[in-house]
């Protein structure tokens, strides 16, 4: 017996009924106003995020039986689904600034757990962008269910995981980002745990958004997001970029690239950015733009703990996580803030079985009263575990300089699971300073003269004793890192597994 199309027509016209209330978010008005700010709305965010004609929505309904009530909530306020980004699947949630303020309901709560659930079932990507007003005070079973933060600390290191802050963002929501591998700001943004009306209310300090939590607080002064984008679209095309370092999971290695400046070259041009002289500044970024394959390099978090870059890039077509001493800012002397961001990026770069590059050039752990009161020695203990639990191929290089504390959380530590230990020819070595540290010891002459000659001579004094690979002339780094990555390729015939980290972290 067949069945009559007819009977489908009023069936089929409430649900397209029903999808067209979800797609209106917060009405015309708002979704113009958010327009005419410059923003981006809900769901032109996502399909900038995703492949074009990828995305699926997932939740949609959710909120659909507010319709009709004093406060609709279309999709409750969060527009989430699955979709590509560049050809692999990932998914996503975004707060719609234009339902209610873009804040959580009882559903959207739901979806922002169920959206981790599925990340780590499927073992893909997970983005969210935000931009809302934390849990709504009418919600019902607030802090009853299993939430999205517990969802997110048991994800963590088995998917990268990425989020946007592409307005004001407080409470429950902003928590989101620091459980996160990967935090962008966009320009006009801000987070915080309670907002300027709260924090005047409870401490009594009057404060604007920007000033509480705006991009300068947490970009340069608290680290707790990495980059910062000019607006929505710039934020968006970061996120993507970042991915592609990554596997979808930790049980996959990380993708190869066919780039165009993948194969073996010497780098002529270093000699003229690296004196040999140790006291002559020089800035590392311009070292990595001429080490790496053409135009891969992202530098993670450069505006917060300068003394140290962390990169992401492509070394011969393969993904490279990379730990560098700038010796352009404080001579590379690690400060506590260096050695946090370090700390964090490498556990990432651990988790997703990124090799990871260390170029060292520092005169050590930074000295003074200063730096004491930030806690330098712990956040320097911190780094010095992470490198050490590093389970990824290892390749340290000493340009120039390193002494002290400095060279072992740089991987200058010797039979340490580095897959290759290189030098420049000209470095100087030692605990301290020849000059320095011979005042502070109170050497005569002749000793002075002595320890300055044995530090100048380091490179071969220490590779005679093979604490070094190979003495390597600097025209030659690329190359020798390359090879390097090559001899590391053995361990890709081992299923990868999620790390299992033991011990407390200082």
């Amino acid at each position: 017996m067949s069945s009559d199309p007819g009977r489908w027509q009023g069936i089929l016209a409430e649900l397209e009924r029903r999808r067209a209330f979800n797609r209106q978010m917060g009405g015309p008005e708002r979704v113009q106003r958010q327009r005419d700010s410059g923003k981006l709305d809900a769901r032109q965010r996502i399909e900038a995020l995703f492949d074009p004609g990828s995305f699926i929505e997932l939740g949609a309904f959710a909120g659909s039986m507010t319709e009709s009530s004093d406060t609709p909530a279309p999709a409750d306020g969060l527009v989430a689904g699955f979709g590509l980004i560049e050809g692999r699947p990932a998914l996503a949630g975004v707060e719609d600034f234009t339902v209610l303020g873009g804040s959580i309901g009882d559903r959207s709560a739901d979806k922002r757990y169920r959206l981790t659930q599925l990340a780590a079932q499927e073992r893909v990507p997970l983005v969210f962008m935000l931009e809302g007003a934390g849990h709504r005070l009418t919600n019902e079973h607030a802090g009853r269910r299993p939430n999205d933060l517990q969802g997110l600390a048991e994800l963590s290191g088995l998917v990268p995981m990425v989020t946007l802050v592409l307005g004001a963002s407080a409470g429950h929501g902003a928590l989101t980002a620091p459980l996160t591998d990967f935090v962008v700001m966009s320009e006009d943004s801000s987070m915080f745990a309670a907002g300027p009306p709260i924090v005047k209310a409870a401490v009594g300090e009057s404060v604007t958004k920007e000033q509480l939590g705006g991009p300068q607080v947490h970009i340069v002064q608290s680290g707790v997001a990495h980059n910062l984008a000019a607006d929505d679209r710039e934020a968006i095309a970061l996120a993507r970029r970042y991915l592609s370092y990554f596997p979808l999971n930790a049980w996959q290695m990380p993708p190869s690239c066919d780039s165009a400046d993948a194969a073996p070259r010497r780098l002529d041009g270093i000699l003229g950015l690296v004196d040999p002289d140790p006291r002559v500044a020089f800035r590392m970024a311009s070292v990595l733009r001429l080490l790496v394959d053409e135009g891969t390099l992202l530098e993670v978090q450069p505006r917060y703990g300068a003394a140290i870059i962390t990169a992401l890039a492509r070394l011969g077509g393969r993904s490279v996580a990379i730990v560098a001493n700038d010796p352009g800012v404080n001579a590379g002397a690690v400060d506590a803030a260096a050695a946090d961001k370090a700390a964090h990026f490498m556990d990432v770069a651990n988790a997703f079985h990124l090799p990871v590059v260390f170029l060292t050039d520092n005169p050590g752990v930074m000295a003074g009263t200063a730096a004491e009161k930030s806690g330098v020695l712990r956040h320097a203990a911190r780094m010095f575990v992470a490198q050490h639990r590093l389970r990824v191929p290892k390749l340290h290089v000493t340009l120039r300089k390193a002494f002290g504390f400095g060279s072992s959380i740089m991987a200058m530590n010797p039979f340490d699971g580095q897959t290759l230990s290189l030098a420049f020819p000209a470095i100087t070595l030692g605990a301290m300073p020849a000059a320095s540290g011979a005042a502070a010891a109170k050497l005569d002459d002749a000793t002075r003269a002595r320890v300055a000659a044995e530090q100048a001579g380091g490179a071969f004094h220490i590779a005679d004793r093979l604490a070094y690979d190979d003495v390597i002339d600097p025209r030659e780094l690329r190359n020798a890192l390359i090879q390097g990555l090559v001899l590391a390729e053995g361990r890709h015939t081992r299923a990868p597994q999620p790390t299992l980290l033991r011990g407390i972290a200082p």
